[in-house]
C-alpha cells in the first residue's frame, strides 16, 4: 500500500468543503428545476423569432447537443461524475481516520457501486417493464465507483497515468473497431438517424464516432440483450412481451462508464489537491491551469478531426473539455466560499447539495405527481400568471421549489440520505 495511504499521512484536520456543497447545490437545483423551463419557454419564443440572439443562447445552453459539442446543459452529468471524485477524497479519509481497514472501506466502495447502479435503473423504469439500460448518470457511477476507489491514494503520478490510459484505451477501441459508418444520403432510420440528421451532424466526422453505428452501440446490442427481461401480468388476459434492444434513440450507451471513469479520476485528482498542505492561491492557480488546459486539448482534438467532441457517447476529447469547464466552476466556488468566505448566498444551494441523492430521487419520481398536484389545488392558471410563453417557465419553477421546500426541511431536522 502507498505511503499515502497510511493514516500518519493524512492531515488532522478535515474541514468540509463547502464550495463541493454549492457546486452539487447548483447542478441539482438546475436539473431538479427542469433548467427553469428556459429551453421549452426559448423554442417557443423561437417558433415566432427564430432569429432572437437571446432565444437562440439560452435553447443552446440548456438543451442536450444533437451530437459534437454542448452547452451549460451537457455539463451536468461531467459534472456528477467530476463531483464523486472530488467528494472520494474527503470521504475515505474520514473512514481511514475512523480506523476503518482497507477491505472494509473497499467492500463499501463495491456495495455503493451495486446500489447506485440498481437504484439508476430504478428510477428510470417508468413503463410495465424493468429497463436494463445503463446510460443513467447513477448507473455511470455505480459501473466506475468500485475501480475508482482502486486509484483512491495512489499519487498524482500513478493516477495521471491511468487516466491518460483509459483515454487512450477508448480511444483505440473506437478507432480499431471495424466500422463504415453511417451513409449520410440515405441515414439509418432504423437506428433513429434520419438522413437530414445526419449530413447536418455526422458531415465531416470519422465513421468511428457516428451516432448508434460505433462499437459502444455493437456492445449494447449484445451487452443489453443477455440481461432479463421482465415481462409483467396486464390483466388482459396474456402476459405482456419485452422486446430486445436494438437502439437507443439518443445514441448514449453502456461502455461510456469507461471514458467518465476518468472524469471521475480527475475529479479524485483535484479533491486530493484542494485537501493537500499548498496554500489556497495555489489551489486555485492549480485549478484554473488544469481547467484551461483541458478545454484547449479536448477542443483540439476536436478540431484536428482526431477524436470529435461527443458527450453522448463520451469521447476522450469530451472527458477532457467538460472536465476542464468542471474545473473552472470549481475554482470560482472555491474562491468565492472557500477563500473569500462569501457564503451566505450559497446557503439555498448548500440545502440542496447536502441531499443530491433525495432531490435527484424526487425529480425523478415525482415532478409530474407535484406539477399535477399544484395545478389541483392553486388553480388551471397557476403556471399561466406571466402568459403561455413563459408557463413553462412558472411550472419547473414552482415544481422545483416544492423539491427545494423538503431539502430545506430534511436539512433543518438534519436528516440526509445518504448511500
Amino acid at each position: 500500500m502507498s505511503e499515502s495511504l497510511t493514516a500518519e499521512n493524512t492531515p488532522k484536520k478535515s474541514e468540509r468543503l463547502l464550495s463541493l456543497d454549492a457546486y452539487r447545490g447548483l447542478i441539482m437545483v438546475t436539473l431538479a428545476f427542469s433548467g427553469f423551463g428556459i429551453a421549452r419557454t426559448a423554442a417557443l419564443q423561437l417558433k415566432g423569432n427564430p432569429d432572437s440572439w437571446f432565444w437562440s443562447i439560452m435553447n443552446f445552453q440548456t438543451s442536450h447537443a444533437e451530437w459534437v459539442g454542448g452547452g451549460y446543459w451537457d455539463m451536468i452529468q461531467p459534472s456528477f461524475m467530476f463531483m464523486v471524485g472530488l467528494s472520494m477524497a474527503y470521504s475515505y479519509v474520514k473512514r481511514q481516520r475512523e480506523g476503518q481497514p482497507y477491505r472494509r472501506m473497499l467492500g463499501h466502495a463495491v456495495s455503493r457501486s451495486l446500489i447506485l447502479i440498481l437504484l439508476g435503473i430504478f428510477l428510470t423504469s417508468h413503463g410495465p417493464l424493468t429497463r436494463w439500460w445503463m446510460t443513467n448518470v447513477l448507473t455511470q457511477m455505480g459501473l466506475g465507483y468500485a475501480f475508482l476507489f482502486l486509484l483512491w491514494g495512489r499519487g498524482f503520478r500513478f493516477q495521471s497515468i491511468a487516466a491518460g490510459s483509459i483515454l487512450v484505451f477508448t480511444w483505440l477501441l473506437f478507432v480499431l473497431y471495424p466500422n463504415s459508418g453511417l451513409d449520410l444520403e440515405k441515414g439509418a432510420p432504423e437506428l433513429k438517424v434520419s438522413p437530414a440528421w445526419a449530413q447536418e451532424h455526422l458531415e465531416g466526422i470519422d465513421p468511428s464516432w457516428h451516432k448508434n453505428a460505433n462499437v459502444s452501440h455493437a456492445f449494447d446490442t449484445w451487452f443489453l440483450n443477455l440481461l432479463p427481461k421482465s415481462a409483467p401480468f396486464t390483466g388482459e388476459g396474456s402476459p405482456q412481451v419485452a422486446k430486445p434492444f436494438v437502439v437507443n434513440g439518443g445514441g448514449y450507451h453502456t461502455l461510456s462508464f469507461i471514458p467518465s471513469l476518468a472524469t471521475m479520476l480527475f475529479g479524485l485528482m483535484c479533491g486530493e489537491l484542494l485537501r493537500s498542505k499548498r496554500s489556497q492561491e495555489e489551489k486555485l492557480k492549480l485549478l484554473i491551469i488544469g481547467g484551461i488546459g483541458g478545454i484547449v486539448v479536448g477542443w483540439l482534438l476536436g478540431v484536428t478531426g482526431i477524436c470529435p467532441v461527443v458527450k453522448r457517447i463520451w469521447t476522450p476529447s469530451w472527458a477532457l473539455y467538460s472536465t476542464g469547464w468542471c474545473m473552472l466552476i470549481l475554482a470560482s466556488l472555491y474562491w468565492i466560499i472557500d477563500m473569500r468566505q462569501y457564503r451566505r448566498w450559497a446557503f439555498p444551494l448548500i440545502v440542496v447539495g447536502m441531499n443530491s441523492i433525495a432531490i435527484y430521487s424526487m425529480d425523478m419520481l415525482l415532478k409530474s405527481w407535484v406539477a399535477g398536484n399544484l395545478k389541483r389545488h392553486l388553480g388551471d392558471g397557476v403556471f399561466s400568471l406571466g402568459g403561455q410563453m413563459y408557463a413553462p417557465m412558472f411550472q419547473a419553477t414552482l415544481t422545483g421549489l416544492v423539491f427545494w421546500l423538503i431539502c430545506w426541511w430534511m436539512y433543518k431536522q438534519k436528516l440526509f440520505v445518504r448511500i
